[in-house]
């Protein structure tokens, strides 16, 4: 491949995608970046080049707007998942504030959003019936596939993909929102790219603008902070000030959580006051409707957040199909409305110690889980508290430390984002940091907040070659290894705060016994603190600014025959440990054999695409006394199923689970910490499940209690692949009604760990006896009463990752075998749980809408719920309140549900659900998915 000609800096932005670059020359410092104006639709047949490039998308009907109106100057080579017909850009932009349902939006976003599966079509997430859908990951490489045709089709001579490629992204960015991005980009042609966090290139962009100058206006400036609110996140970074040799230097010392709330959520809180002063009547608008309302929303904000705004600005909702200019309504919004949204709910100036609310659940609107409190000012509060103590130190190295009750507040800000083009915006905050300083605090200019990011990103290329400042601090954590038996926890530094990026760090001096072809756990822990530590550095984790990370898993390959070991024997390995921070900004840890140094085996972080919490007990030492009880329950399990066959005795069996609760006290309470061993010494016993009736029945009944739900434990993956063969083997004590009940409970109880095949293996072979034709067939008739039909539908209903059509076709089985009231307490459950707002574990796009919920609620209302609560708690499953209006009920109809529990005297608990958006309780948990959750275990809705 030949060398490089341009840096190119990419900033895939949730509502612009912005290309800049300048050519690789010997004086590239002095190089001029330009903006790469990118080719795009911007009305019918007609093309420009615009700088920004909206990360918008419109998937038209067929015919919908002929092929010659929808012409670039490139023949269009989508990305593969995609299609040719989408429009990108503005004119997408534009149709989508029009015509309802069937424009992406976003979808920076949703790469983020860890309650869906990024890679499924689920986009437009409103979308209108027939409308083609894509994956966030696939509408991401269609915004980099269109600039790597632009670009390519005006570069013939240097395409893109053989360029030095930056793409940046937030600084809060997760590890699998950074492999998404990365996948996207390889999806686009673009193979050989460096993430920068979105921050960081906002600085670059202000020291390459003011290199020259640089130190003399940063020579009172110790620290800053850097807030960029873009359409999608608020990302936060601190910036440390120092000298060394008397060189100017630049650190970035901290990143903020990741915090879903930028313009975005400005542009819905007008479409929201619009819509009420629309529809007086306190109706609500369709998700599709609201989208286009929010289109509008956004342009007249534009307008009266500007410098020399109009009194007032219309936005109109334009109506649909036929409709579209002669049904459409207008509703004037003035300036001080606008203002008073923004300054007094987006950005008050509130105290220093005033931090964001913390409510149950966040705001959810189309999918995504906006921030609980659109406080932006809050947000900021809470950052720098939580980073009071680098502030601190950063702020006395430079004699400026505040007083221990005043927070220490950076004395300069960098503002970048859409929002700071209206210079109310930018004044309000320099007003918050001089409220929260009792002094004057220093705003870095900023002349292009929505090319900044895609400047910065070619100016850090330039640095990469030695070209400029480069911004050093690298790791913004320490990273620590905890010990097993260390009394009080302790852990080893694998990687210390400020290691930079691609420096492999050698634990030499640290050797460590592995068991090979086992999974292996390795407890991590990260802390902020800034405090000199080395490598290889053991200190206690009890400091509350540690914080535990999840796991990291390995599975060493063995290249010895497993037969061969003798029993109980461990194949083991001595190893030692290497880590770095890639470019990517992720942490790599290796582990070394010591006998052959060559040989490595790379350890991932175990990440989950569902939202779900790891226990933080699983963090902890464990005491001597649950160490002793955990030993003589897995001695329990061994005794009930060790020795040979022909000395099998049922007696331990049978007493199996009162010895259990002896050693670990009522199951209800045993934690993670308990389950998962229990569960691995069932899975080594699983071959002698078959030994008697009682062995088997006990065997499922147990172990699935202790590998419930299927995930939450970073091994879980390996347990459900040691068990799922178990399901070809099926049972082998078959004449038995309560073998095969427990055998349904099992797969019920694990179904959270299954994929989507294996969910459909199972759902095929219980189909047929749930399908109303059943009853007709004295066979299946017979086999259903003989293989426990109750449980076969409480497995059907909960096996989440089915696809959408087969829930559909099971619901409707389910009330058509209502005309018979036979197993009507498990149908009534089973319809409640396929049609439930809330998965336990699969993805929020494979749900029920909202419009199928108001097809089935009318067979529900007409039945006595006092006589048949069953049913009432299926229709709070049903309308349980999301704030998603894709998944919703309309008020109306949610007020007629919660007149009818009120008069039907169900618990409080039933009707809160429907009323407000609530997390459940253990016990509420229990009773809607069948099962309670392991202690320790919460559920992110």
């Amino acid at each position: 491949m030949s060398s490089p000609r341009y840096l190119v800096g990419i900033d895939l932005g949730t509502t612009h995608t912005v290309v800049a670059c300048c050519p690789i020359s010997s004086a590239l410092q002095n190089e001029t970046v330009k903006i790469f104006d990118i080719d795009q639709l911007i009305a019918p047949g007609e093309v420009a080049r615009k700088p920004l490039l909206p990360s918008f998308r419109y998937h038209p009907t067929p015919g919908e707007i002929p092929s010659e109106q929808c012409v670039l100057p490139w023949d269009v080579q989508p990305v593969d998942g995609d299609f040719p017909e989408a429009i990108i850009g503005e004119y997408a932009r534009e149709l989508g504030a029009k015509v309802e349902g069937r424009q992406v939006t976003s979808a920076k976003s949703w790469l983020s959003h860890t309650g869906v599966d990024r890679n499924q079509p689920i986009l437009p997430w409103a979308a209108a019936k027939g409308v083609k859908k894509i994956s966030p990951v696939i509408a991401s490489a269609s915004y980099l596939n269109h600039v790597r045709q632009s670009w390519d089709y005006h570069h013939p001579d240097a395409k893109l993909a053989q360029q030095d490629v930056v793409i940046t992204i937030p600084a809060s960015f997760d590890e699998g929102a950074r492999a998404l991005t990365v996948e996207a980009a390889k999806l686009a042609g673009l193979h050989n790219i460096v993430l920068l966090e979105e921050p960081q290139a906002v600085c670059y962009d202000w020291y390459a603008r003011h290199h020259n100058e640089a130190e003399s206006l940063l020579k009172d400036i110790p620290l800053l902070m850097v807030c960029d609110v873009g359409g999608g996140t608020t990302d936060l970074s601190l910036i440390r000030v120092s000298y060394q040799n008397e060189r100017l230097q630049l650190d970035r010392i901290g990143v903020g959580d990741h915090l879903m709330l930028g313009g975005d959520n400005l542009d819905l809180a007008l479409a929201h006051l619009a819509e009420s002063n629309l529809n007086g009547n306190g109706k609500r608008l369709n998700a599709a409707a609201l989208s286009k309302l929010i289109q509008q929303a956004r342009l007249a904000k534009e307008q009266l957040l500007a410098d020399h705004a109009p009194e007032q600005a219309t936005i109109t909702l334009l109506g649909s199909g036929a409709k579209l200019i002669g049904g459409s309504r207008s509703v004037p919004i003035s300036q001080a409305q606008v203002r008073e949204i923004a300054l007094d709910g987006f950005f008050p100036v509130s105290a220093s110690n005033a931090y964001p609310s913390q409510r149950q659940s966040a705001v959810v609107e189309f999918g995504l889980p906006y921030a609980s409190d659109p406080a932006v000012s809050k947000h900021l509060a809470k950052f720098i508290s939580d980073h009071d103590i680098i502030c601190r130190e950063a702020l006395k190295q430079a004699g400026a430390e505040p007083e221990e009750d005043v927070a220490a507040v950076p004395p300069a800000v960098l503002l970048n984002g859409g929002v700071f083009n209206s210079n109310i915006l930018t004044k309000r905050i320099a007003d918050v940091f001089t409220h929260w300083r009792n002094d004057g605090v220093t705003l870095l200019d900023n002349p292009h907040p929505d090319l900044a990011v895609a400047y910065g990103a070619v100016a850090y290329g330039k640095a990469r070659h030695g070209a400029q400042l480069k911004i050093g601090g690298g790791s913004a954590r320490s990273f620590f290894l905890e010990l097993d038996n260390q009394s009080p926890p302790s852990g080893i530094c694998l990687l210390p705060r400020g290691t930079e990026e691609s420096k492999e760090i050698l634990l030499s001096d640290r050797k460590f016994a592995l068991t090979l072809g086992e999974p292996v756990r390795f407890h991590l822990f990260a802390t902020n603190e800034y405090a000199p530590i080395n490598a290889g550095e053991i200190i206690t984790l009890d400091h509350p600014h540690m914080v535990p990370l999840p796991p990291f898993i390995v599975t060493l390959d063995s290249e010895t025959d497993r037969e061969s070991l003798a029993a109980n024997q461990k194949d083991r390995v001595s190893v030692t440990l290497a880590c770095q921070l890639t470019e990517v900004g992720t942490l790599q840890l290796e582990c070394i054999d010591t006998e052959n140094p060559a040989k490595r085996w790379q350890v991932e972080f175990s990440v989950r695409k569902a939202a779900t919490a790891i226990p933080d007990d699983q963090a902890t030492a464990q005491d001597t006394t649950v160490v002793a009880a955990l030993q003589q329950a897995t001695e329990a399990i061994q005794k009930a199923y060790g020795g040979s066959k022909k000395h099998a005795d049922d007696k331990p069996v049978k007493t199996l689970r009162h010895d259990l609760e002896k050693s670990l006290g009522k199951r209800e309470a045993w934690e993670m910490s308990h389950l998962r061993p229990l569960a691995d010494t069932f899975i080594e016993s699983k071959k002698r499940r078959r030994r008697s009736v009682a062995h088997e029945q006990n065997w499922f009944k147990l172990a699935g209690y202790t590998l419930r739900p299927g995930f939450g434990d970073p091994v879980d993956n390996w347990r459900i692949n040691q068990i799922w063969p178990l399901y070809q083997q099926n049972l082998q004590f078959h004449q038995s009604v309560q073998s095969w009940n427990e055998w349904w409970i099992f797969w019920r109880r694990v179904a959270g760990g299954l994929n989507q095949i294996q969910q459909e293996t199972i759902y095929k072979d219980i189909a047929k006896y749930i399908h109303p034709s059943a009853s007709r067939q004295p066979k299946l008739t017979k086999e259903l009463q003989e293989r426990g039909y109750e449980q076969m539908v409480r497995l059907a209903a909960s096996l989440e990752n089915i696809s959408f059509e087969k829930k559909l076709q099971l619901i409707e089985w389910l009330f058509s075998r209502l005309q018979k009231p036979q197993y009507a307490q498990a149908h009534w459950w089973a319809i409640g749980r396929i049609a439930s707002r809330f998965p336990l574990y699969g993805s929020r796009h494979n749900l029920l809408s909202g419009q199928h919920i108001v097809y089935c609620l009318p067979e529900l209302l007409d039945a006595d719920w006092r006589e048949e609560p069953e049913i009432a708690l299926a229709a709070v499953m049903m309308t349980r309140k999301t704030g998603d209006r894709t998944l919703d009920i309309d008020e109306a109809l949610r007020q007629q549900v919660i007149n009818k529990l009120q008069t039907s005297k169900v618990p409080d608990s039933w009707i809160s659900m429907v009323a407000e958006v609530k997390v459940l309780s253990q016990e509420e948990n229990q009773r809607v998915y069948g099962d309670s959750l392991p202690r320790g275990l919460m559920l992110l809705e």
